[in-house]
């Protein structure tokens, strides 16, 4: 009820914005995720992960052109001298409404180099302002699905109250319930605290987005996600989680200070979190606010979404989702792309 609200308030003061929400450009996103797994798809076992997100950058940049938007990229691919495209700062889109655009072209390279389950192409949408500008650090994260009382789970207390907290509201056994989290060492600790616990656990290698949206999917068997990963992920995951009514807490972990100041710099005109204090939590509406369109297009089978696969006569099918944070909609869509247009690679499918 407040996100709808905001919302609200929000297309009160966006009366450009509001008029291209009842468009809806969830189709026009979902353009530029499916131009981006089918560049990449090509590349999905291979073994060359850079290769894979060199191929989707390309074409994602590409069909940006054709969206009717003023677009800036303020979760991207490193900073303009890092990035020939999609790097923070650069203005995409055929002209329109002022928006901010968070992209992952490939989240999970690694997952698609080895064939393995839920690399996408992810692309975000807000109002100008709207998202917060999430440096290229570690974001500390926890996040659970719809239908749960508010502040269920908490990043600040320890993972074995979070889980019976959450059994709790689930009415059920802390041992029915699934933690995810990437496999890394620094969350042996919290892995072998949930597991005495009772909870069962999967340990993912990468792609945390998915993950996280998967605590709000009904035939997932992920109840909490929880755990360190990429702050720019971490605000592409409240993205879909605000759209579907979930919950999600984060907080930006800092080495140094010049990433601190790096943070701050980069969040002196955003309107959805203003980092006064860097070490506080953050939650949805902080990390992902106002009007919300989020798409993803599958590159291999995953949790979300079915990856591309070709198909007879020379079509490829890909499969993808789109969510609007102001309806609350998830569009689920295949759609077949001839080969003719795939070996193109201009991102017009």
């Amino acid at each position: 009820m407040q996100d709808d609200q905001q919302d609200q308030r929000a297309g009160s003061r966006f009366p450009t914005f509001t008029r291209i929400t009842n468009r809806n450009l969830g189709l026009e996103l979902a353009r530029v995720t499916e131009a981006a797994a089918l560049a990449c798809a090509r590349w999905t076992g291979r073994g060359r992960k850079n290769e894979a997100d060199g191929a989707a950058v390309a074409a994602m940049r590409a069909t940006f052109d054709t969206v009717a938007i003023d677009g800036t990229v303020v979760i991207g691919e490193g900073e303009m001298d890092e990035a020939p495209m999609l790097y923070i700062g650069e203005h995409v889109g055929s002209g329109g409404a002022p928006m901010d655009i968070a992209v992952d072209p490939l989240e999970g390279t690694n997952l698609c180099a080895r064939s393995l389950p839920n690399a996408l192409t992810v692309v975000a949408l807000a109002e100008r302002g709207q998202f917060l500008h999430a440096p290229d650090v570690y974001m500390e994260k926890i996040a659970v699905g719809p239908h749960l009382p508010e502040g269920v789970v908490d990043l600040d207390a320890s993972i074995e109250a979070n889980l019976r907290a959450l059994a709790q509201a689930k009415k059920c056994d802390v041992s029915d319930l699934t933690l995810c989290a990437l496999d890394r060492a620094r969350h042996e600790e919290m892995v072998a605290h949930a597991r005495e616990a009772g909870a069962r656990v999967r340990l993912i290698t990468d792609g945390d987005v998915a993950a996280a949206v998967a605590t709000c999917l009904p035939r997932s068997d992920v109840d909490i996600y929880a755990g360190s990963g990429g702050a720019p992920e971490g605000v592409l995951a409240a993205a879909a989680i605000r759209c579907m009514r979930g919950q999600m807490q984060g907080r930006l972990l800092f080495e140094n200070d010049t990433q601190r100041i790096r943070a701050r710099h980069m969040n002196q005109t955003a309107g959805a979190a203003r980092l006064d204090d860097l070490s506080r939590k953050l939650g949805l509406n902080d990390m992902a606010a106002g009007h919300v369109f989020f798409c993803a297009t599958g590159v291999t089978d995953g949790d979300l979404l079915q990856g591309v696969r070709r198909m007879e006569n020379g079509y490829f099918r890909t499969h993808s989702v789109m969510m609007r944070s102001e309806s609350g909609t998830l569009r689920y869509m295949s759609a077949y792309h001839h080969l003719d247009k795939y070996e193109d690679q201009s991102g017009r499918t």
